[in-house]
């Protein structure tokens, strides 16, 4: 009995009884298929019967008709068909680390060349070195001029030492009746008030107050809180006493109250620093540039130092130390630079003196002279400061959001966009100033105005020629001062990285991308 030939690696496969011998494959013809042996527990085909497809399933017979062997049939485990391996996947470039300091292209952004750019590392630090460059000498000499103006040991006269020597007095309304001015005559043109007072020589003792009742003169009723003046002669004397004013202590509190509830509930902590960012300038205000003033000290020169200090002070302490402040502040003082520039030779152009009541009453009760241009030049310096610094850290603000919300914006379209931002903001500016310096002079303006004389003259009068060029050159710096910190902000803020944790907006950016990129995998 011919025995099959051993495949090597593989075990021989025992014959099992009543299986013949093998026997080898007779040869194949080609392009026809090999006739397959019938399996086993088939049944036989019927005669007539057209041969069955291999390919198709065996028929099925009811499981009644198959004996129990035949269900337990061992089936013959077959070796795997071999699959063709797949080809191998191109190897990927290695990913590039990420860092914050490299800028991502926008989709669809192409270039010339067969590959792209990778913009170059911004030069932060060195911006940054820059800006504390310019402005630390500035800084430097706000803190010198106000050690070398400070009226150091200067004892200022005030109160009754010049002239003025009223003492306040509080007291309250308890009467009033019509009466007459002159004693002896009968008549209604004076209100006598019966002034309980509250405190000062005589306390809780009341005293008469004859009271005209012409339109200059202000109404009393029974209640109202009102101040006396007192000449300091014999506290006995009603004579030596004179209603001038009313109390304003509690409502101005109140009111005060509310406007820093309101600056807290929206700005929050940011509010908190800016409530004492005001509360510095009130202190510089009282406690510097009035002082200096008074003690013969240049104005204009106070005014300087003086706003330089509070600019400093205020916008470092309200929006924290970084570029954008910086900026800020850059901006803020090259366009008062520019406003007091403007106001020096147009005034000097104009032939204004400052010299109006109020300075005028000022000097005699001194009886030394001052300056009074450069009075009027520090007013203007001093009030164009609030509003600068309003427009200045308006337009870093917008420009640093612009650059959170679009990092690929380039210096000329930060600049572009900022501008465009800062035309709608300085154009109601310009309206607010002009209507604020109008309606603190209303007055004046009705005055004039009853006068006859026509408008080209009530302009070039004193009194109105100086808010006039107050206002104007306030504006121009104003306008001026859009562009300026525009082009400071859009340069630095397209030299940061958008990323930077203390960048405006640029956590809020990051997400947005970084969702943009999950949906769009």
């Amino acid at each position: 009995m011919t025995e099959p030939p051993e495949i090597p690696g593989r075990r021989p496969r025992h014959r099992q009884p009543g299986q013949g011998a093998w026997q080898p494959p007779a040869p194949q013809q080609p392009g026809r298929r090999p006739p397959q042996p019938p399996r086993e527990n088939q049944p036989p085909r019927a005669p007539g019967q057209a041969p069955r497809d291999p390919r198709q399933a065996p028929p099925q017979r009811p499981e009644t008709q198959r004996p129990e062997t035949q269900r337990q049939e061992t089936q013959r485990a077959r070796p795997p068909r071999p699959q063709p391996a797949p080809p191998d996947p191109a190897p990927e470039p290695p990913e590039e680390p990420r860092s914050h300091h490299r800028r991502e292209e926008p989709a669809g952004h192409g270039h010339g060349h067969g590959h792209g750019h990778t913009p170059a590392a911004p030069a932060s630090k060195q911006v940054k070195r820059l800006l504390a460059f310019l402005l630390i000498p500035f800084a430097v000499a706000a803190v010198v001029g106000i050690a070398v103006l400070y009226p150091w040991g200067h004892h200022q006269k005030t109160g009754a030492d010049l002239g003025f020597g009223q003492y306040p007095v509080n007291g309250e309304v308890v009467a009033a009746r019509s009466a007459s001015c002159n004693e002896g005559e009968s008549g209604s043109d004076c209100v006598q008030l019966s002034v309980k007072m509250q405190d000062g020589p005589r306390p809780n003792q009341t005293i008469d107050q004859l009271m005209p009742t012409d339109p200059g003169t202000p109404r009393f009723a029974v209640g109202d809180q009102v101040v006396l003046s007192y000449a300091g002669d014999n506290p006995d004397e009603p004579t030596s006493f004179q209603v001038v004013d009313f109390q304003r202590g509690t409502p101005l509190m109140v009111l005060a109250l509310v406007f820093a509830a309101a600056v807290l509930v929206l700005g929050r902590w940011q509010g908190l620093a800016a409530l004492v960012g005001l509360g510095l300038s009130l202190v510089m205000l009282v406690g510097f540039v009035l002082p200096a003033i008074l003690a013969g000290q240049n104005p204009l020169l106070v005014a300087v130092v003086g706003a330089g200090l509070i600019m400093f002070v205020v916008l470092y302490l309200t929006h924290g130390f970084s570029a954008r402040t910086s900026t800020a502040v850059l901006g803020t003082m090259l366009s008062l630079a520019l406003i007091g520039g403007l106001s020096t030779v147009f005034s000097a152009a104009t032939s204004l003196t400052g010299l109006d009541e109020d300075t005028s009453s000022l000097m005699g009760a001194l009886g030394a002279p001052i300056d009074a241009r450069g009075l009027l030049l520090a007013g203007i310096v001093i009030g164009a400061l609030g509003v600068l610094d309003d427009v200045t850290v308006t337009q870093t603000s917008a420009v640093w959001e612009l650059r959170a919300a679009n990092p690929t914006l380039t210096w000329r379209q930060l600049y572009g966009a900022g501008l465009r931002i800062g035309r709608d903001h300085v154009s109601s500016a310009v309206n607010t100033l002009v209507l604020a310096y109008a309606g603190a002079a209303l007055p004046m303006l009705l005055a004039y105005t009853l006068s006859g004389r026509t408008f080209g003259e009530i302009v070039s009068s004193q009194a109105v020629a100086q808010e006039v060029v107050r206002t104007l050159a306030g504006s121009v710096g104003l306008v001026a001062a859009v562009p300026i910190t525009t082009a400071i902000a859009a340069l630095v803020a397209s030299q940061e990285p958008a990323g930077r944790p203390g960048e405006a907006g640029a956590p809020r950016a990051k997400r947005r991308r970084s969702a943009a990129r999950t949906g769009g995998e």
